[in-house]
């Protein structure tokens, strides 16, 4: 089962200045990397999904959701193994939202610091109209926070009880960065 993903997304390949990590097109062939952080709770604790439990569900979750998006990389090591992956999704005209997962064994290691500034970067030259990235995180997500100050987010403050997520009315920190923002 393979599907040409070029249809809804332009194949763009970028990788960091330190070239620890590229960002690509994620295809149905990654699904058993997919499956390493999309089957774990811990990863899935503050995303809106819960944890994938099968290789079928991972193949329509990758051929419904991933593939159709239209911006949605995976984020690679240099052997091209996905660990991950970041999107950028549409608030409006001029603002974005970014997202992104990591595998649990990743964490802490600098991985989405570098996806999220390599991102950021690039989607204000990629969409010049964009005036605004802006990031909601979990108020308990404190890793996610570092990662988004450590690029040059800003922390805008608490919406609270902003979303419902997984049955559970939640805090949300507002982050932005505006293309005239420095980064970190």
């Amino acid at each position: 089962m393979e599907m040409d993903s070029n249809e809804t997304q332009p194949t763009v390949v970028v990788s960091s200045p330190a070239r620890r990590i590229s960002l690509r097109q994620m295809t149905l062939s990654d699904v058993d990397h997919y499956m390493v952080w999309a089957t774990d709770a811990e990863v899935a604790r503050f995303c809106s999904w819960e944890p994938c439990t099968s290789r079928e569900e991972a193949i329509k979750y990758i051929t419904d959701s991933v593939l159709t998006h239209p911006w949605l990389r995976a984020i690679c090591l240099e052997d091209d193994r996905p660990i991950g992956y970041i999107l950028i999704m549409p608030v409006d005209n001029i603002r974005k939202e970014i997202g992104y997962v990591l595998a649990r064994k990743y964490w802490g290691k600098g991985f989405a610091t570098e996806a999220v500034r390599l991102v950021t970067a690039e989607i204000f030259k990629e969409m010049p109209e964009i005036e605004r990235v802006e990031a909601l995180v979990d108020v308990d997500n404190v890793g996610s926070q570092r990662v988004l100050e450590k690029v040059g987010f800003t922390r805008e403050g608490v919406m609270r009880n902003y979303i419902i997520m997984k049955g559970s009315v939640r805090d949300m920190v507002m982050f932005s960065f505006l293309p005239s923002d420095p980064f970190k």
